[in-house]
């Protein structure tokens, strides 16, 4: 299956959430304050959240007036070019290599249950693929088997694993694969973390500790922060955004569960009240289902 129809088919429940509502309030015919204000509401039903959809319909209301827009169509194409451009705004760098330059230390937080150790184990995947050279770092030591489920995934995608025993301090995981890492050139080292609520301030603090552990040994690798989101939680992925950003710098996202959800408008949110993007998308459970987000594709695919 083509990358353009996995977005399609992951998108398929938002698409049809967004659409039914938006083809609704078009029928009228007329772009009335009546039109916007239903707009409003059919934004924040899609968990765009009501700040940014405010904001995104006060730029469509201008758009209109602007270019002398009165057809259903050109009102679509329209919100559609705004919708591109918020994701442009904040569009990372990326090189022909990709999003991490080498060498790469990429650390992966999330609360539990969003699919972090999965994300890792595809990542891995789809580097190794591109031809770099991949190292796990299993620093989850807090949930049971959480070790053995990425080494089962280091089998999997065939890359080497860091890891110490289940309770081991995850500092000192760390620090052993950043040893690794120096020693055998490594392209890119990807690290597992435990899950944790972003309301716990002790396990927020460890995750600081992580971070200072490899700016200390590795000062001269180029250090990525990756937050795993749950795109099935709505409008509560950005109180973990913002939360776990308040102790660790977040460069990009990771966005799972996006076949399963209608909810997939809180990617346009978090881009345009946060401004942090999402870097991944997984679109299926299988070793190939994540991709690189592509804002045209998301946005044609919303309705």
């Amino acid at each position: 299956m083509g990358i353009f129809k996995k977005i399609a088919n992951a998108l398929k429940k938002t698409r049809e959430s967004i659409s039914r509502k938006f083809d609704a309030i078009l029928s009228g015919g007329e772009l009335t304050d009546e039109f916007y204000e239903e707009l409003e509401d059919v934004l924040i039903s899609s968990d765009i959240g009501a700040r940014a959809s405010i904001e995104i319909v006060d730029e469509l209301r201008i758009y209109a007036r602007k270019n002398k827009i009165r057809n259903g169509e050109d009102v679509k194409k329209a919100l559609k070019t705004i919708l591109i451009d918020i994701f442009q705004e904040i569009k990372p760098e990326k090189s022909e290599k990709g999003y991490f330059k080498s060498p790469a230390v990429v650390s992966v937080i999330g609360v539990n249950g969003v699919g972090k150790t999965t994300s890792l184990g595809k990542l891995a995947g789809k580097l190794k693929e591109e031809g770099k050279d991949v190292c796990l770092v299993a620093g989850d030591t807090f949930r049971a088997a959480a070790s053995d489920q990425l080494t089962e995934w280091a089998n999997r995608v065939k890359v080497r694993i860091i890891k110490h025993s289940e309770g081991a301090d995850a500092g000192a995981v760390v620090y052993d694969g950043i040893s690794s890492a120096k020693a055998k050139h490594t392209d890119v080292t990807l690290i597992d973390t435990a899950g944790r609520l972003h309301t716990k301030e002790n396990l927020m603090n460890e995750l600081a500790k992580i971070d200072r552990i490899i700016k200390k040994e590795y000062p001269e690798a180029n250090q990525y922060n990756l937050i795993v989101i749950d795109a099935t939680t709505g409008q509560n992925a950005v109180n973990q955004i913002e939360s776990f950003n308040e102790f660790i710098k977040l460069d990009g996202i990771i966005l799972t569960k996006l076949d399963g959800t209608a909810k997939g408008g809180i990617i346009i949110s978090i881009a345009k009240t946060l401004k942090i993007p999402v870097l991944y998308v997984g679109v299926g459970e299988g070793v190939g289902d994540i991709e690189e987000f592509d804002a045209v594709e998301f946005v044609e695919n919303l309705f």
